[in-house]
C-alpha cells in the first residue's frame, strides 16, 4: 500500500495509466541521454531527496565511480512523478538515461520490461554476482516474466536497499502505563486494551491513505502462508475473498474500531497526521513502514522508541526498495553496470544503513548507529523467515484507491466485512484478469 507522497508513491503500482500516457515532455527538459551522450559519460536519474540515506550513499558512489573509471556522471534529479508519468515516452527515444531509479512491481518495472523499454540485465547479474547478495524475496521484485509479472526468470533491475512494515512503540508511554513491549499477538491485544482502559487511543492510524490498508493486509498475513501470498501477488491460484485470511482481516479491523484501538474518525485521517501523532506522543503505537525510521530519529526525540516486526507472524509487508534499471536505449550500459556494482559495495551499503535506510548487502560490523542496528536486525529477521510479502495494492493498477475506499466504507459503517471483501474481490479479479 502506498502513501500519497513522493516516498509513498514509489511503493504503489497505481500509476500504470500514467506510464502509458506520457503526459509530461520530460525529454524536452533532459540534459542529454541515449545516443547523444559521450561514451565516457553516465547519465543517471533518480528521485531521492538529497538528505535521504539513499542519496547520501549514491553521492559517494558517484565520487568513487568517477575516480575509478575516469568517466563523468551527469546526474539529473527528477521527481517521482516526472519519471513515472513519462517513462514509456522518454525511454523509447534517444533521451533515455543510462541508468535510473524506478518503482518495482508489475504495473511499473514489470510494464517497462514487458514492452522492451528496459534491458534484460541477467548477464550482468551473473558477471557481478548480484544474485548472491540478494535474498529470494528481494529478487522477486527484480525479475519478471515476459508478461511483466514479478517473480519471473529474467532480471530487469537491481535493488540496493529494502523496506518493510513493523510496529513502532513509544517506550516512555509504555513505561508510564506499566506495560512491556508485546512479543505475542495476545500480549499485543492486552497492551491495546490497557491503553484504552486508561483513556488513550493506542494505534496511530489513517484511513484516508495507506496505513489502514497496510494494517488490514498485515492482519490477513497473520492468518496466511507463503502460498497465499504467491496467489495474491503472483496470480498462482485464485484468491478466495470469502476465505479465512481476508475475512479475519476485515472483521478484526472492525473489532479494533469498536474496541477503541483506532480513533473513530480514522476514515478522514491522512498518513502524515498519523505519523505526526506518533512523533508528538499522542499515540503509543504506529504500524507502518521503515521509511518513517529516519524521520523518527530526527524528530521523535522527546521519548525513547523502538520498532519490531508485527508480533507472532512470519509474514510482513515489505519488499526490496526501488530498482536500478537500465533502459534498452541506454548508450553506456557497461558504465551503468559498473555504477550498480559500486552501490552494492559494503562501504556504500553502510552509508545507507547508518542514515536510517535498510541496506541489502551491508556488513553488520559497518553499522555503527544503534537505532540503525536495531532496524537492520529486524529487517534481516524478516528476510531469514522469507517473510517479505509485498503490498496489498500491487496486484492490479488502481487497486490502491479501491482498498482505501472500501476500508473507509467498512470503518464508517456503510458496509459490513462481507460486502467489503466482495467489493475488493471484484476489483482485484477485474484488475488481474489479463495476468491469470
Amino acid at each position: 500500500m502506498a502513501p500519497i507522497t513522493r516516498s509513498t508513491a514509489r511503493r504503489s503500482s497505481t500509476a500504470v495509466a500514467a506510464l502509458s500516457a506520457g503526459v509530461l515532455a520530460l525529454s524536452a527538459c533532459s540534459g542529454g541521454g541515449g545516443g547523444e551522450q559521450d561514451s565516457d559519460t553516465l547519465v543517471l536519474w533518480h528521485y531521492e531527496g538529497p538528505d535521504s540515506a539513499m542519496a547520501k550513499a549514491w553521492d559517494e558512489a558517484i565520487a568513487i565511480f568517477e575516480e575509478e573509471t575516469g568517466a563523468t556522471v551527469e546526474f539529473e534529479e527528477k521527481s517521482f512523478e516526472q519519471i513515472q508519468s513519462t517513462a514509456s515516452q522518454v525511454l523509447d527515444s534517444n533521451a533515455a538515461p543510462d541508468l535510473m531509479e524506478f518503482n518495482k512491481g508489475n504495473a511499473t518495472a514489470g510494464f517497462l520490461a514487458s514492452t522492451g523499454l528496459i534491458a534484460d540485465i541477467s548477464d550482468a547479474v551473473a558477471e557481478y554476482g548480484w544474485d548472491e547478495m540478494l535474498a529470494p524475496s528481494l529478487q522477486t521484485t527484480a525479475k519478471y516474466t515476459p508478461e511483466g509479472v514479478m517473480g519471473g526468470d529474467t532480471w530487469y533491475g537491481i535493488p540496493n536497499y529494502g523496506e518493510f512494515v513493523g510496529v513502532y512503540h513509544n517506550l516512555d508511554m509504555f513505561e508510564a502505563a506499566g506495560l512491556e513491549v508485546p512479543t505475542t499477538y495476545d500480549e499485543f491485544i492486552d497492551v491495546l486494551d490497557a491503553f484504552v482502559a486508561e483513556g488513550t487511543t493506542p494505534l496511530a492510524e489513517a484511513g484516508a491513505e495507506y496505513p489502514l490498508g497496510q494494517l488490514w493486509y498485515q492482519l490477513a498475513l497473520s492468518q496466511a502462508d507463503r502460498q497465499w501470498v504467491d496467489d495474491y501477488q503472483l496470480y498462482e491460484n485464485a484468491v478466495d475473498w470469502a476465505g479465512p485470511e481476508v475475512t479475519y482481516a476485515s472483521e478484526t479491523l472492525l473489532d479494533y474500531l469498536d474496541a477503541g484501538y483506532i480513533a473513530s474518525d480514522v476514515s478522514s485521517v491522512k498518513a502524515e497526521d498519523a505519523g505526526v501523532g506518533f512523533i508528538n506522543g499522542t499515540y503509543p503505537i504506529f504500524v507502518s513502514g521503515s521509511w518513517w525510521y529516519g524521520r523518527f530519529i530526527a524528530e521523535a526525540t522527546d521519548f525513547d522508541w523502538t520498532m519490531q516486526a508485527f508480533p507472532e507472524t512470519t509474514l510482513s509487508l515489505g519488499s526490496s526498495g526501488n530498482l536500478w534499471v537500465v533502459p534498452e536505449n541506454a548508450a553506456n550500459k557497461d558504465l551503468a553496470y559498473e555504477f550498480i556494482d559500486i552501490t552494492m559495495r559494503p562501504e556504500i551499503q553502510a552509508i545507507i544503513g547508518n542514515n536510517g535506510g535498510v541496506p541489502v548487502a551491508a556488513d553488520p560490523a559497518d553499522i555503527t548507529d544503534p537505532k540503525s542496528q536495531e532496524l537492520i536486525a529486524t529487517f534481516n529477521g524478516v528476510l531469514d523467515d522469507d517473510g517479505l510479502s509485498f503490498y496489498p495494492d500491487w496486484p492490479a493498477p488502481g487497486f490502491y484507491d479501491v482498498i482505501v475506499q472500501q476500508l473507509q466504507g467498512l470503518v464508517t459503517g456503510v458496509q459490513d466485512p462481507a460486502t467489503t471483501n466482495a467489493n475488493l474481490g471484484s476489483a482485484y479479479d477485474e484488475g488481474t484478469a489479463e495476468f491469470r
